[in-house]
């Protein structure tokens, strides 16, 4: 049976109900780019900028995203949070600027366009490949420009650096010459990471380990000398027998190149004596080796240390040369023999002790991954299918003792997800130890704040035992090293930097096909016969790593160096922060940043990487179109960054059940703001009652938290507090306190007035609260908030019109939380009564508080007279004497205080207005139906409160 519909109140229009146009539904997905293109049209960016010019400077450099493929939800959390951090930044006082950015050259691009024009110089000209290079990428910025917008983040999106840019690409080989002319850049024979699948050296970056299985071998190095060898030993126990040194090797392909075997200065070496032949070994793995080996039983017949051993020489297991035994300190005894096979063209350690002892570099191996043609036995073949030819020949020479499958962790190239190898090639470096640029830019690392503080040791670590830099590619689309090389000396043309200028300005007008086009005789006249024009390009890392010089100096708006932040996520160490680092300190002697912040990644709500394969991938263009980009927001505000941030689906709902919080409780401010007008009707803070009172300064402190927050990158923290304030400050006590003052009491009566102007100061604080993570609900607010004001609440600064509680406020703030807290116990008994005794709405009831009679708790309730009940939202509320009944609801205080709340159902009329039940109800006979309360604030001078 359907229910009748209650009839109507004729008091309603006495009543101060809430109205306002803020819904309840925010309906984000749809109405949010309706915002976004209102902003746009007044250029909100521009008109910022003009609006905080001549306020401190505070400026984050934006690190680029690669202009490759959709933004994925890592993309988002990085903007998000910088987006945050300008508008907190900007609220603070701040004039913030935001320049966005893009990388736009390297091999990704370039794979893309080879899949629809084919490989550049094959299957079409170099010229018209880059073309379609730089097509493409401005498609990717233009595409994730558009999807960084929708997440609401303000920036200077119609202006926008490029590396790609002529200026940038003419300023990135400026930058190149600077560092040239500061003694940083050499040309070398190094090995470097090389990938066959790129065709092209590999920086630091572009590195990533996964385990592989390989053939371990262990080799014999046949002793030339014996008797100079045993001479070395302290006493020889009768032995007899060839002798060899065994290396561990777990890279077969490059004993073609082993030039030495490394022995570690320090370490014992034992010579063990097998049936038929004798054995160099390391003390330490003596017994490992023989147990791996099948030899049979042997043993130790002497012992030196492996410095005693230095410059005797070894046969090559199979090649017609002769290798010394050198010494290094990289030799260990965690795996192996404690004899490292030393090739210098194909690993850095092996370079690095190479050059201590001048040892050839030698590398037989293409780009193309196959050993070149006069390679004795391996000619025209891959290495990584060479390695069982290796062991075969091994075995022919007699030099294998063992080769057995062993699993370990491998260099792969992060794009095509294959092993990469070591190769010698002449390759550009950046010098780290040559002008010093090692030790200066540790120096740098430790005059930077780190946050979180163990990224200083991280990146610390990296710069301590990286390389030298190889900065340059044998790519097309990249900047270009715009060096001419002497065809017999190799040395670079002696006016090189004069040149750049040169060139620089060419590209300035042309772009880098400026110097891909470029007849040599243009520069160098008749001497250009005598030189070779470089067409290698440089590492990309190299183009976002100068961004400081093309981009910080060159904008105004940007200021000065060092910028006060740079924000990216955790493997930034290793990447921008670390190029950036570098290319600073080489070009002025210090690091481009004051601050470095980093952010983990994402992952689902059970730890696990997101992939497509998994079917975890979040797409944050798929969340703004359904929940809307605040949610988003809301949920990387609520994350603490510094770890792992998990999202899933349930997440995100979750995220936005809290903004619907936040939401309702500034629809009840915006409600109750109905017609007030500040500069008409706000009290001043000294007037107000003690409880409004007390929700200002409570809204101080909060602010005060809030604003720490922001300035400490700690945004959970804000989400939390402000959180908490609207679901327990606000929702379950002042607002619900104030309601019946609110509706009840007359319109312009000092009671509803102290709670509006209250009210008023709350949500101007609030708005600016969460104005940097809530941007679109913010500018909603703001729109909606009473009074004058400018048109963004990014005009605006932290609240000010907030104040803290006098000192001799009628409550302080510890009484108010001393009363919030009875407040909490009453509700829980109210709560049982409700399923006891089937009370229904709490006003209902009437309680009684069994207090201890010289109790502070009870004093301060007695101090709130008839008031009480109103703080409570009971029809009546009494300080009872004696004990409490058995059927109360008892409780402690936190500082001990027994409490007892006894709950009984109200038998008094209900008043027709206000819904409290009164004795008094139906004693006036013009309003039977209403008690003297409402009567006084209907009819006659209206009633005054004194706390709350």
């Amino acid at each position: 049976m359907a229910r009748k519909p209650a009839p109507p109140n004729p008091y309603k229009d006495t009543l101060n109900l809430p109205e306002t146009a803020f819904p309840m539904r925010a309906g984000l997905a749809t109405r949010e780019p309706e915002w976004l293109e209102a902003w746009k049209a007044e250029d909100r960016y521009q008109r910022l900028r003009e609006y905080c010019a001549g306020r401190p400077r505070f400026v984050l450099a934006d690190g680029p995203p690669y202009a490759n493929g959709s933004i994925h939800v890592g993309h988002a959390v990085n903007k998000i949070l910088k987006d945050v951090i300008v508008k907190s930044r900007t609220l603070a006082g701040f004039d913030a600027p935001y320049v966005p950015g893009w990388d736009c050259h390297g091999l990704p691009i370039e794979l893309k366009v080879e899949q629809k024009l084919g490989k550049a110089g094959r299957d079409v000209d170099a010229a018209t490949f880059r073309k379609a290079c730089r097509e493409y990428a401005q498609e990717q910025v233009d595409g994730q420009s558009a999807d960084f917008q929708r997440l609401g983040v303000l920036g200077d999106w119609d202006n926008p650096y490029l590396t790609m840019n002529y200026q940038v690409e003419a300023d990135t080989v400026r930058a190149l010459g600077t560092i040239f002319k500061r003694g940083h850049v050499q040309m070398g024979e190094k090995p470097v990471h090389w990938c066959v699948d790129c065709g092209s050296a590999l920086a630091e970056a572009e590195v990533e380990y996964e385990d592989k299985f390989s053939q371990a071998i262990d080799v014999r190095f046949r002793v030339v000398d014996d008797i100079d060898f045993l001479r070395r030993f302290d006493g020889i126990d009768g032995s007899r027998g060839p002798i060899s040194v065994v290396i561990w090797t777990t890279t077969p392909w490059t004993l073609p190149a082993n030039q030495a075997v490394a022995l570690h200065p320090e370490l014992n070496y034992a010579l063990v004596e097998l049936e038929h032949e004798r054995i160099l070994l390391a003390e330490d793995l003596v017994e490992d080796c023989l147990a791996r080996y099948s030899l049979g039983e042997g043993h130790i017949v002497a012992r030196t240390k492996g410095q005693a051993l230095e410059g005797l020489m070894l046969r090559h297991p199979f090649l017609e040369r002769d290798v010394p035994l050198i010494l290094g300190d990289h030799v260990t005894t965690e795996t192996g023999t404690g004899a490292v096979h030393t090739a210098p063209g194909h690993g850095q350690e092996d370079y690095a002790v190479g050059l201590q002892y001048s040892l050839p570099v030698e590398n037989p191996v293409g780009p193309d991954g196959r050993f070149l043609p006069d390679t004795p036995h391996f000619a025209g073949e891959n290495v990584h299918q060479a390695n069982g030819h290796v062991i075969d020949v091994l075995k022919e020479h007699a030099a294998l003792i063992v080769a057995v499958k062993f699993e370990h962790s491998y260099p792969h190239c992060w794009r095509h997800k294959t092993p990469i190898i070591f190769r010698a090639t002449p390759q550009w470096f950046i010098s780290m130890d040559r002008a010093e640029l090692r030790a200066d830019a540790l120096k740098a690392i430790a005059d930077t704040e780190w946050m979180p503080s163990w990224g200083q040791a991280r990146i610390h670590g990296m710069v301590v035992n990286r390389p030298d830099w190889c900065i340059s590619r044998q790519r097309n689309w990249g900047v270009p090293i715009p060096f001419f090389v002497h065809k017999e000396t190799n040395r670079l043309h002696p006016h090189t930097a004069e040149l750049i200028e040169t060139i620089a300005q060419r590209i300035e007008r042309d772009g880098i096909e400026a110097w891909f086009q470029l007849d040599p005789q243009e520069l160098l006249g008749e001497k250009a016969d005598d030189y070779v024009k470089l067409n290698d390009t440089l590492d990309v890392w190299f183009d976002s790593g100068v961004l400081h010089s093309t981009v910080v100096e060159k904008r105004p708006e940007l200021g000065e160096l060092p910028v006060d932040l740079f924000l990216e996520g955790s493997d930034q160490h290793r990447g921008w922060f670390q190029s950036s680092l570098l290319t600073s300190v080489a070009m002025r002697g210090e690091a481009p940043y004051k601050a470095v912040l980093t952010h983990g990644f994402t992952v689902d709500e059970k730890g696990e990487k997101m992939s497509k394969s998994r079917g975890n991938v979040v797409a944050p263009q798929e969340v703004v179109s359904t929940l809307g980009a605040d949610i988003l927001r809301l949920w990387v505000a609520a994350t603490d960054f510094s770890g792992e941030m998990a999202i899933s689906k349930d997440i995100l709902d979750r995220t936005a059940d809290a903004y619907r919080r936040i939401r309702n409780t500034t629809r009840f401010l915006l409600g109750n703001l109905n017609g007030f007008e500040p500069a008409e009707y706000a009290l001043p803070l000294e007037d107000l009652l003690p409880l409004d009172r007390w929700i200002v300064a409570r809204a101080l402190q909060v602010q005060g938290q809030v604003t720490q927050a922001y300035d400490g990158y700690q945004f959970h923290q804000i989400y939390q507090r402000v959180h908490n304030f609207c679901s327990v400050e606000l929702g379950s006590f002042y607002l619900d306190v104030i309601k019946d003052r609110q509706y009840t009491t007359q319109a312009d009566s000092h009671a509803r007035r102290s709670a509006q102007t209250a009210l008023y100061h709350v949500a101007e604080a609030l708005t600016r609260w969460v104005a940097p993570i809530l941007t679109f609900t913010a500018e909603e607010i703001w729109e909606l908030l009473p009074g004058e004001r400018p048109d963004s609440v990014l005009f605006a600064t932290w609240y000010e019109g907030l104040a803290p509680l006098p000192e001799d406020a009628t409550f302080s703030d510890g009484d108010w939380d001393r009363i919030l807290e009875v407040r909490t116990h009453v509700a829980r008994a109210l709560e049982l009564a409700r399923n006891e005794q089937g009370i229904g709405a709490s006003l209902n009831a009437e309680i009684d508080l069994h207090l201890p009679a010289d109790s502070t708790a009870r004093s301060l309730l007695e101090r709130l007279g008839d008031e009480l009940r109103f703080v409570l939202i009971t029809s009546e509320a009494r300080l009872a004497e004696g004990a409490a009944p058995e059927a109360a609801h008892a409780a402690e205080l936190g500082d001990g205080t027994p409490l007892g709340v006894a709950v009984h159902k109200s038998e008094q009329p209900k008043c027709a207005r206000c819904w409290h039940r009164r004795p008094d109800v139906g004693q006036h006979t013009q309003h039977p139906e209403l008690c003297g309360r409402c009567v006084s604030n209907v009819d006659g001078p209206g009633e005054t409160r004194r706390f709350a």
